[in-house]
């Protein structure tokens, strides 16, 4: 009953259509952004790759998006600019087209980091015009806006099974479609952003409230340190299902390249799940049970799912997924929370460390699935989810902020 009263609440918003274009926008950009992955198996044998040189094309493209995303989001954090979503979307546009056509593996280099620097602008700008649209309803209009992520990104791997895998590679440029339609999304955003930052600029300077932190600096370090170790322990494990599902159910189950990106697409329709799922129950909870549980949590499904056949292959996979994108919506509003007067670059910078580790872990796992084989690595990263034991040393900020407020 609280989760449908939180949806009318939200929906009451004067903000609601925005939100909704955050949504549509990010399930828009991230689509795209899953149509890289998704298209792997094909480049791989137009290009006659092996799984090193894969792990090296994630980890340009992880690398461009998690360096670019916390210098944008403190740029923007100093000079706002209402129509960065555009100027981000353009560059994914370019790099799209690029994948397409390039037949060079530093042309698909190049490409993938035009991409990576599209979703650099889009992830930490976003998520701030969220938490700005969402007034008192932060955590569930975050969880709203990363849904729009997370079912994005289960549509891509679906519509390249179906546009791209029965043809070629230069299919993909029917995803310009997909771009045009999110350059739409964007500008009702833009224009509110625009007008909430003249408002702000036409307030009084003592009508300009500045959030405080609500723990010491050390505190918020050893928190910010153990979100580090969180962060790691679950990217790590999404790099292996995200970049290598694919190949580990073609080596062990001889399915089709068109049935593996059914069962990726059903493995990223339980990241949406969990998304969504996360986000209020951190509202009602508190966001570090939440945290505490959903990685944790996600240990007996890593730890069992080397050993089952297809279908529970498959099973365990959406369970492991879903408990999984359930810690990422309170994570980032954790995050925030720490550091609530710098939104954008704390966005970026924890967006931004995802997208590294899961480019590194995938460069490494490459490496690693060449020498020992692929499915090596689903024994080894099933121990990841384990780490989530040390959200244990995470301060609770409700009473932190309760006891701060009383002293």
């Amino acid at each position: 009953m609280r989760f449908i009263a939180g949806i009318r609440s939200l929906t009451t918003m004067p903000t609601f259509p925005v939100l909704m274009a955050l949504c549509a926008a990010h399930c828009l950009n991230d689509l795209l952004q899953s149509v890289i992955t998704a298209v792997y198996p094909m480049l791989k044998s137009d290009l006659h790759l092996d799984f090193t040189q894969i792990g090296l094309i994630t980890l340009v493209y992880q690398i461009a998006a998690s360096i670019f995303q916390p210098v944008v989001g403190y740029a923007f954090d100093r000079r706002p600019f209402a129509w960065s979503l555009p100027a981000g979307m353009c560059c994914t546009t370019a790099g799209i087209i690029m994948f397409s056509y390039c037949n060079t593996l530093p042309g698909i280099l190049a490409a993938v980091f035009m991409v990576g620097v599209g979703s650099a602008t889009l992830h930490p700008e976003a998520s701030r015009i969220t938490s700005l649209a969402g007034h008192e309803r932060r955590g569930f209009a975050q969880s709203v806006f990363q849904v729009g992520g997370n079912f994005g990104g289960s549509i891509g791997p679906l519509l390249v099974a179906l546009i791209v895998a029965p043809h070629d590679r230069r299919y993909v440029m029917w995803f310009l479609v997909v771009a045009a339609l999110c350059f739409a999304a964007m500008t009702p955003i833009c224009r509110w952003y625009k007008g909430y930052l003249a408002m702000q600029r036409n307030n009084p300077p003592e009508c300009r409230t500045v959030p405080s932190m609500p723990l010491s600096r050390r505190r918020t370090a050893l928190a910010i340190a153990v979100i580090v170790v969180l962060i790691f322990s679950k990217y790590i494990y999404m790099a292996s299902l995200s970049s290598y599902y694919t190949f580990y159910l073609i080596e062990r189950f001889g399915v089709s390249v068109s049935q593996s990106q059914i069962f990726l697409f059903i493995f990223v329709v339980s990241t949406a799940a969990g998304t969504l799922v996360g986000g209020p129950f951190g509202d009602r909870y508190g966001r570090k049970p939440v945290i505490w549980l959903s990685i944790l949590g996600t240990a007996p499904f890593s730890l069992a799912l080397p050993y089952v056949s297809l279908p529970l292959t498959a099973a365990l996979s959406f369970c492991a997924g879903f408990m999984l994108s359930s810690a990422f919506p309170a994570i980032l509003l954790y995050a925030q929370e720490l550091l609530p007067s710098k939104l954008g670059m704390i966005s970026g910078l924890f967006f931004g460390f995802a997208f590294g580790v899961g480019g590194v872990a995938s460069a490494v796992l490459g490496r690693f699935a060449d020498s020992y084989g692929i499915e090596t690595i689903y024994h080894v990263c099933a121990y990841m989810p384990l780490l989530g034991v040390v959200a244990f040393l995470l301060p609770d900020l409700k009473k932190a902020a309760a006891a701060k407020h009383h002293a």
